[in-house]
């Protein structure tokens, strides 16, 4: 008979493999829901213990329907396309210059919206601006997949596996800004050379000119207000170390139902065309990991970051780069979950803490499951009829991750 933990060990491989490799192209989320629903099946997991799993993502998921919402609304009244516009027309004809405002408007939105606002709302205007120049869309895809990752430690807010790692207890900003100004730089720059390089071929020549633009409706001005708005609303409730979730939702329904009633539509018909399997997907993930937790697998971690705290500096390099390669084995989401959950009963230096919160936000640029903010970036692009394989996405996430992460935490220990 086979022991419960190599039983679940296995079901928690399998479930992440289809997530990673999708067989028969079903969705991502089939394959976790599955796993977790064995779990239930054969035994290996209670069902207080999956509800309660379930509940620990309640934050996440207001999170991902507020930016959903959002987008969707935004991408119905056409401010998708007039944003497309405006940076068409800006790059005057130059492909090199069009892929530097996109990957600038990628650290704005990452910084202020998160990594998954640029993945849900970013996304499909870069598409639509690459379209109207005229421009391969790949390199300006990229930029956005990565920058979603490499600034998304610019602020507590730019990704909520920042908040799931700390434990909900962010440290304060100036503390936050002490650690994390320096590697964001490095990996934000970083990341900017190796994907220009890795994509010198595809940004070489002109690109279209003479783009049409068209004034924004009202709707679609009521969109951007609504989008600047929540920006505004998640700065002011990371400075009071409040939740992010709730409000984000309330502010992307809010913003939803407003521009409905200005455009006379029906807002269910729009809540039908947003991507709702994201949801079910992140409810498995947290099963899965609290799965893996009743095996010990977390307690072993943990005694491995005491061990790594004997030696802070190369602790710190070594926890911070196994979990950025481990974030691409199992997504980030769960891997920062374990991670969460053995510092909590490690305790180790802020040093190696911060390392790891670099590795789980930055290692995720390697793979095109690394991160729950990837994987939507990829639901985005297939929307538009664009697709990008796995060994595609790693060709250039290993360029562009590997030199990124070593200058990030080699920034970090260099503050000390």
């Amino acid at each position: 008979m086979i022991p419960a933990t190599v039983a679940t060990w296995g079901i928690c491989a399998a479930a992440t493999a289809g997530v990673i490799a999708r067989p028969f192209r079903w969705p991502e989320a089939i394959w976790a829901v599955a796993g977790a629903a064995l779990l239930l099946l054969l035994g290996l997991m209670p069902p207080g213990a999956a509800l309660g799993a379930v509940a620990k993502g309640a934050d996440v998921y207001l999170f991902l329907i507020g930016m959903m919402l959002l987008s969707e609304t935004a991408r119905e009244q056409g401010l998708f396309d007039w944003v497309a516009a405006a940076a068409a027309a800006r790059a005057r004809g130059s492909t090199l210059r069009l892929f530097g405002l996109v990957y600038a408007t990628g650290i704005v939105t990452t910084a202020f919206l998160s990594n998954d606002a640029t993945a849900v709302v970013l996304t499909p205007a870069v598409y639509a601006a690459a379209r109207k120049a005229k421009a391969d869309p790949l390199p300006m895809l990229f930029a956005c997949a990565l920058i979603a990752n490499a600034a998304s430690f610019v602020l507590p807010i730019s990704n909520p596996a920042n908040l799931v790692l700390y434990g909900g207890k962010m440290p304060p900003l100036g503390q936050w800004f002490g650690s994390f100004a320096l590697p964001s730089l490095a990996a934000i720059a970083v990341t900017f050379l190796a994907l220009r390089w890795a994509e010198r071929a595809r940004l070489d020549g002109p690109c279209a000119t003479d783009i049409a633009r068209t004034p924004l409706s009202g709707g679609g001005k009521a969109a951007l207000a609504g989008i600047a708005a929540t920006a505004l609303l998640l700065l002011a409730m990371s400075a009071l170390d409040q939740p992010l979730g709730l409000p984000t939702c309330l502010a992307g329904l809010a913003t939803t139902l407003l521009v409905c009633g200005l455009a006379r539509r029906s807002p269910i018909a729009l809540a039908r065309a947003v991507s709702w399997s994201v949801l079910p997907l992140v409810a498995g993930l947290f099963v899965l990991v609290e799965a893996l937790d009743r095996t010990g697998v977390i307690a072993l971690v943990a005694q491995a970051l005491r061990s790594a705290a004997e030696d802070p500096a190369s602790g710190a390099a070594a926890a911070g780069t196994i979990l950025a390669f481990a974030s691409n084995l199992m997504n980030n989401l769960p891997a920062g979950l374990i991670a969460s959950e053995a510092v909590a009963q490690a305790h180790p230096p802020r040093l190696i803490v911060d390392a790891l919160l670099i590795g789980v936000d930055l290692g995720p640029n390697l793979s095109i499951t690394g991160s729950l903010a990837t994987i939507l970036w990829l639901q985005a692009i297939r929307r538009e009829g664009v697709d990008v394989g796995f060994w595609r996405f790693l060709k250039v996430g290993a360029v562009t991750m590997i030199p990124a992460l070593v200058a990030a935490l080699a920034a970090r220990l260099l503050i000390g």
